[in-house]
């Protein structure tokens, strides 16, 4: 048992990092991708956020690829696509129940189940960040606020976006 639970945090550990890149990956986006003006703004948000749940969606794939190849490491589960089939149900925490693990790895699943409903849960929060950010020009990374200090404190307009 604690051997599973040192194993799942090793991957919680290795999903959160993967995130986070996907995080700082996905607000570079926002914030290297130009602004087209003129009429074609409305355009440019929604490439600029729909770019934004596109990169959040393969960094979800590579989360479950993660946990799938260490099924198959740890020999829980015979076959790729049976490991990867059953990481995605479990991830998502739909649950089928067509596959399972046997009663030596099966606390590994629940520790997936959670960390796939974090991640998922982050996700939302990078893709709201984004929103905020090309609708509404808020900050997500700090760098308005540094800017802001830059120009001697003034409360001008940033022009990152």
């Amino acid at each position: 048992m604690l051997s599973n639970i040192a194993m799942g945090a090793l991957l919680i550990l290795l999903t959160s990092a993967v995130h986070a890149g996907g995080m700082a990956l996905s607000f570079r986006f926002i914030h290297n991708h130009a602004t087209i003006a003129g009429s074609r703004l409305h355009l440019n948000r929604v490439v600029k956020v729909g770019g934004v749940v596109l990169i959040m969606y393969l960094i979800a794939i590579m989360e479950v690829l993660i946990w799938g190849a260490a099924y198959l490491t740890f020999d829980a589960i015979d076959g790729f696509e049976k490991a990867i089939y059953f990481s995605a149900v479990t991830f998502t925490t739909l649950g089928y129940g067509d596959v399972v693990l046997d009663g030596s790895r099966r606390l590994l699943s629940s520790l997936e189940a959670i960390n796939g409903i974090i991640m998922f849960g982050w996700s939302t929060a990078i893709v709201i960040a984004a929103v905020q950010s090309v609708y509404f020009h808020r900050e997500t990374d700090g760098y308005d606020r540094y800017a802001s200090q830059k120009r001697g404190g003034q409360n001008l307009p940033a022009t990152r976006l």
